[in-house]
């Protein structure tokens, strides 16, 4: 492990009992930053946006957890959605120890200057997700299935930490519900394609017209 992952597993560990409570701030960071041994010096060095890029780390440390948990998996014997659901709830209980600091993160993350990292981070947690589940699509569906398993991810997490029921029966009730939404949407998007596959391609026909056949000189 290099010096700087050290220095932020060390703030990481040292910050979640604060932000379980206080929340993930400049102030938080430098309780964490004081009680790891770290000068200002080091923190600026290592998270140059404070708490949003610990923020950013705890989430790649939780998305190594759950793809472990992930691999651990008999996927081979498993329906796409039943793999799909088994990879999103092994990230979500990734989460089961600090539910409070995840819920903080979660406000943070959301304001000006943190919602596009915190976008970036589902992003990267579908990627993972459909990735340990064995996805090797290189087309448009890399970009389909992630953007929608994001929504999914999205959707799930705030029903998930909203929950006190240490079961989650809401919540896993909720993410089953939308997980069979997205297969009844995939399947009525393959049937029309399979019928449709015959046609001209009416966008490549509209943009032939508009702008000719091919480049202009």
């Amino acid at each position: 492990m290099s010096q700087q992952e050290l220095r932020l597993r060390a703030l990481l560990d040292a910050i979640l009992p604060h932000a379980t409570f206080d929340g993930w701030s400049a102030k938080t960071v430098r309780l964490a930053a004081r009680e790891a041994g770290l000068s200002p010096g080091d923190v600026a060095l290592t998270c140059p946006r404070g708490e949003i890029d610990l923020l950013a780390y705890w989430s790649k440390t939780l998305d190594d957890v759950a793809a472990g948990e992930i691999a651990a998996l008999d996927l081979g014997q498993m329906k796409i959605r039943d793999r799909v659901t088994s990879a999103v709830l092994s990230r979500l209980t990734a989460l089961a120890p600090h539910e409070e600091a995840a819920r903080r993160a979660r406000a943070r993350l959301l304001l000006p200057d943190a919602a596009k990292t915190g976008a970036e981070l589902v992003w990267a947690t579908s990627d993972m997700i459909w990735r340990a589940i064995g996805d090797t699509s290189t087309d448009g569906n890399f970009y389909s299935k992630r953007t929608i398993l994001s929504a999914v991810y999205t959707a799930t997490l705030a029903s998930w930490l909203s929950e006190d029921d240490p079961e989650k029966v809401k919540a896993r009730g909720f993410l089953d519900r939308r997980i069979a939404d997205v297969m009844t949407f995939e399947k009525s998007k393959a049937q029309f394609h399979k019928m449709t596959g015959d046609l001209p391609d009416v966008a490549q026909m509209l943009g032939t017209l508009r702008y000719g056949k091919g480049p202009q000189i």
